[in-house]
């Protein structure tokens, strides 16, 4: 275990790197879901992305991750594992700049219960709140959007209210629609297409999650600052109709 000054802060954040397979390694900088951790994760990857090093094809940030993929150039000359590590480690002695305004500020219209939220009055009961204070909780605060995973534009929001630290579902469902607003764990996810899922669905949003014709193709990406408001069904079909 390392440590790295956080440019951002007079706290130095633990860090360790370790190889993944014979083409990636992971820099791993905590052990829980938690906004400090999860804006490290986002700068470094951000620092390694604009360093440009040879043979990395890609940096993918997690909730308290980040993964470097690299090739080698097939002649004996591409990085290995040692050397990449090394050259990540001078990176990130040199500091990362956390900045906590670094993403976008977006609103995501969501129409909860009913139809739309099959699982708000389940999680209501659960958590020992009426829908009405799910919802609150829900869509109140901001929430950070820390990595998109499991499928593409599928993105991963929190850290919401410990009222809202329920389990996933016993039963999955086996095919959840696009748009549903669904939670566990204190956390958020949007279902970007039709996909099987074990989340509490509190809510749909009328917005498109992903869009192989759109750039970029995800609408949220990872250090967004998202903002959830509620709107009627009628409002919900206007919206939805108003799509491209």
């Amino acid at each position: 275990m390392n440590a790295i000054s956080d440019t951002s802060s007079p706290a130095e954040a633990a860090w360790r790197i370790q190889p993944q397979g014979d083409r990636c390694l992971l820099i791993t900088f905590g052990d829980q879901i938690d906004a400090a951790i999860g804006r490290t994760c986002l700068a470094a990857a951000r620092r390694l992305r604009e360093a440009g090093l040879p043979g990395v094809t890609d940096v993918v940030p997690s909730f308290v991750a980040v993964a470097v993929h690299y090739r080698p150039d097939g002649l004996g000359n591409g990085p290995t594992y040692a050397d990449l590590a090394e050259r990540i480690e001078a990176l990130l002695a040199d500091g990362i700049a956390v900045d906590a305004a670094a993403g976008r500020e977006i609103d995501v219209p969501v129409c909860y219960g009913g139809e739309h939220g099959p699982d708000l009055d389940e999680v209501a009961r659960a958590a020992g709140l009426t829908a009405d204070q799910v919802i609150a909780l829900h869509s109140g605060p901001r929430s950070m959007v820390f990595m998109l995973g499991f499928a593409p534009g599928h993105a991963y929001l929190g850290v919401h209210d410990e009222k809202l630290n329920l389990p996933r579902r016993a039963s999955p469902r086996t095919a959840v629609p696009p748009g549903a607003v669904a939670i566990a764990n204190r956390q958020t996810v949007i279902y970007p297409n039709r996909l099987p899922g074990g989340w509490h669905i509190i809510g749909t949003t009328p917005l498109t999650m992903f869009d192989p014709a759109r750039e970029p193709a995800a609408y949220l990406q990872p250090g967004d600052s998202v903002r959830f408001v509620p709107i009627s069904a009628d409002e919900f079909e206007r919206l939805r109709e108003a799509r491209p």
